[in-house]
Parts: structure tokens; C-alpha cells; sequence
């Protein structure tokens, strides 16, 4: 989506933001969506500074690392534009967890907060999902959400990938997330000192997942699905930026 031009100069001569108000020379038009409502990221979020914003107006992948670079594509909707993880990505990952995922490049963070419209694409069913990542230091050693339709060990938690299968640390969780055809608001907070993991699903006011959990305590944040498809827009991360520690 579109930011004003003053949002997007000065974070971008920060070397904070993507110059996103450019025309788009790449992606797709799918009429038959309906693109996600305009918005402009506020500066601070929860008491954390905006380190990162991307509409996909520009239709610019340099500062994304997708797992499977072919699985991602630029959607014209309407005359919106967003990021597309529209087949699956073919890579294997060392233990299980999530195929489908697109990092961040270059961005390192301790607390942080992700927030970010998404829209499930693929046909409804149980395991129906979205995933975002957070704490991710390797393939083998992250945090990740997993907002499915229908919960229970394997779904619709929080989880933990440590050199092992996928965890789950949600200490509460929802039923399921009401996933529907539209657009939904998406958002997590993590506070390293704390441990503390909040996930908020369009109410923003009380948390649909929580979990406590200080193994990780810096990492790149991204987007995805577990084995299904969606479209992202308006991804915007606030937090602390630190680097990663020396081996």
C-alpha cells in the first residue's frame, strides 16, 4: 500500500524504509481480490521505534530472503500491491517446521513488534495457516506463530524450533483463527527480558496466543505460511536492532 511521501523520504534517507511511492514495473493484476484498506505506519509502536516498513508499491525484493525465491512474486490488486507466497517453496529444512518464509534481510532485533495485514489464499480446511517469524537465528533455531483455522498441538500456537521438531511453548491459545477470504491485521510483540510473546488476530486489544520463553534472545523476523499460500501487505517492525554475536 501506499505511504505519504513524507513518511517514506525521511525513513528512507535513514536507511530505515524501501522508497515504496514509485510506480510498480512488476507483478501481477488480480482484479477478483479486493485490495487491503490504505494505512501509514505510525513512527513508534508500543514503545519501539520503526526500524523497517514495506508496502510493496515498488515492487522490491532486494531487502527480502525468501527460502524458495520462485515461491514469491509482486500481486497487482486493484491498485494495490503486495507480496505473494503463491506456490510452495521447494527447500528442505533441517528439522520440521515451516517450508514457505520470507526474512527480512540485514535486520537483527531483540525485542520487537510485527505488524502486518495478511490474507490467507488458500481453500479453507482445519490446518488452514499463516506463520510469521521472529528470534530466527538459522533454519534450525527460531520462533515462529502458527495462526491455523482449527488449534490443537500442531497448529494455531506459538512454537519454538531449537536444533529439534517444532515445539509448542503457547502457555494459552483460541480455538482456531477465523480465517476467512479477506484481509485480517496481524501483530506480535516480543520483549526479550521478559520472555514475554503476545499474538494479537484484528482485536488488538487482548492477545489471541501468549507464551514465555527467553532461549532466544536476538533474530531476524519474517512472513509465511507453514504449507499453504497467502498475500502480505504493509509489513511494518518495530524494536531494538542489535547484531548478531560473534562466532
Amino acid at each position: 500500500m501506499r505511504t505519504s511521501l513524507t513518511v517514506c523520504a525521511v525513513l528512507g534517507l535513514a536507511g530505515l524504509l524501501p522508497c515504496t511511492t514509485g510506480a510498480v514495473s512488476a507483478g501481477e493484476s488480480t482484479t477478483a481480490e479486493k485490495a487491503a484498506p490504505q494505512s501509514q505506519p505510525p513512527r513508534e509502536l508500543l514503545g519501539a521505534p520503526l526500524v523497517y516498513f514495506d508496502d510493496f508499491e515498488a515492487a522490491d525484493a532486494a531487502r527480502w530472503q525468501p527460502s524458495d525465491p520462485q515461491a514469491w512474486k509482486f500481486v497487482a490488486l486493484e491498485k494495490n500491491h503486495v507480496y505473494s507466497q503463491f506456490q510452495q517453496s521447494q527447500v528442505q529444512t533441517p528439522v520440521r517446521s515451516p517450508f514457505n518464509r520470507s526474512l527480512v534481510k540485514d535486520l537483527v532485533l531483540s525485542d520487537c513488534v510485527i505488524d502486518v495485514k495478511v490474507q490467507s489464499t488458500i481453500k479453507d480446511y482445519d490446518h488452514r495457516d499463516v506463520c510469521l517469524f521472529f528470534g530466527y537465528q538459522d533454519p534450525a533455531h527460531l520462533y515462529y506463530v502458527h495462526l491455523g483455522k482449527k488449534a490443537d498441538d500442531h497448529a494455531n500456537q506459538i512454537f519454538i524450533v531449537n536444533n529439534a521438531p517444532r515445539k509448542k511453548i503457547s502457555a494459552t491459545s483460541t480455538p482456531g483463527t477465523p480465517w476467512t477470504d479477506g484481509w485480517h491485521h496481524v501483530r506480535v510483540v516480543r520483549k526479550v527480558e521478559t520472555g514475554s510473546i503476545e499474538v494479537f488476530f484484528d482485536d488488538l486489544e487482548k492477545p489471541a496466543m501468549t507464551a514465555t520463553d527467553k532461549t532466544f534472545v536476538w533474530g531476524q523476523v519474517g512472513i509465511g505460511t507453514f504449507d499453504d499460500t497467502a498475500n502480505f501487505d504493509d509489513v511494518a517492525i518495530y524494536g531494538k536492532v542489535t547484531t548478531r554475536p560473534q562466532q
